[in-house]
């Protein structure tokens, strides 16, 4: 499972011309499933999400949490974070999970964020056309795979 983390001042996913969730500070997660992911590997990653300390505290270091700062959390599913450009210029998506198995584990993920975010989570919709607005704070921009943890 494969996450581009964001820390944003604020974002929103807009779907047919409807702003369909948004927030304002916090965190948006372009997540990505693999065939080979689990609900272990979606549990891992939401865990190290919400307790990554990449917000500042009173002394201008990054030393807190989402939690820690109230913000919120925007996820959208994202398989294309799982394109191989190794040939041609074509990129192939052959690793990213197909429907059936990532709509599950991406719902997981989801789950498992309110879990230690303690509310809910703002989200795009698995399969639509969407697109994304956000100001990047920082900019700050983590990338995670829970098949490299690091």
């Amino acid at each position: 499972m494969r996450a581009l983390i964001q820390r944003s001042q604020q974002a929103s996913v807009t779907i047919a011309g409807e702003i369909h969730g948004q927030i304002s500070h916090g965190l948006v997660v372009l997540l990505g499933v693999e065939h080979e992911d689990s609900a272990e590997d979606a549990d891992w990653l939401a865990a190290k999400i919400v307790q990554m300390r990449i917000f500042s505290d009173a002394e201008g270091k990054m030393n807190l949490g989402v939690k820690d700062v109230g913000g919120g959390v925007l996820v959208v599913s994202q398989f294309t974070l799982h394109a191989s450009t190794k040939k041609g210029n074509r990129p192939s998506f052959i690793r990213a999970a197909r429907p059936e198995q990532a709509i599950p584990l991406y719902e997981h993920f989801l789950r498992a964020v309110e879990t230690q975010l303690e509310r809910p989570v703002a989200q795009g919709v698995f399969g639509a056309d969407m697109q994304v607005a956000l100001i990047n704070d920082g900019p700050v921009t983590i990338w995670m795979d829970s098949r490299a943890r690091e």
